[in-house]
């Protein structure tokens, strides 16, 4: 069967381990298409039909009252089928300790039955927090193996490490 990296991230202004800079192309993008070169995967890029604001703080401020209103974001599209797939490369930054609501509404939009998903996020210190129990809560019936948590201001420079999850 078929291999999916489904991936959320954002470019514009990021967070890079104490300051700010503005970036074409967001770490779990540029993470989720090396394991799609290292696994021979498909890509899918999840996205909110009304994408957060492109100043950081601004966007972290928005991210935390969806999570705090358990919001699901509307989505610009979804896999029109993923029951050709059977094992999914699950990415997200990882956002006031959890996945962004968008990835919910993925998960929440498909029957996880027989599948299995890798995680992996990136983040500037916090990990994977709690994350690999909320795919399974919301990907129920799914077979959630341990994640790989990238610092996302070290993305660029840790592609052997990325290779290596790829493979166990």
């Amino acid at each position: 069967m078929a291999k999916l990296v489904a991936f959320y991230s954002r470019a514009d202004e990021n967070y890079f381990g104490g300051a700010y800079r503005y970036i074409t192309v967001g770490n779990t993008e540029k993470a989720a298409k090396i394991i799609a070169d290292a696994t021979g995967a498909d890509l899918f890029k999840i996205e909110q039909k009304i994408p957060y604001a492109k100043e950081y703080n601004t966007c972290i401020a928005q991210a935390k009252k969806d999570l705090q209103a358990k919001s699901r974001p509307e989505l610009v599209s979804l896999p029109e089928d993923l029951d050709v797939y059977d094992e999914i490369y699950l990415g997200y930054p990882n956002y006031w300790g959890t996945m962004p609501m968008a990835v919910y509404t993925f998960l929440e939009a498909f029957d996880w039955t027989g599948k299995t998903i890798h995680p992996f996020c990136t983040h500037e210190g916090s990990g994977l927090s709690g994350t690999e129990k909320d795919i399974a809560r919301a990907a129920k019936k799914a077979t959630v193996t341990k994640g790989l948590a990238i610092h996302g201001s070290n993305v660029d420079n840790v592609r052997n490490t990325i290779e290596s999850w790829c493979k166990k």
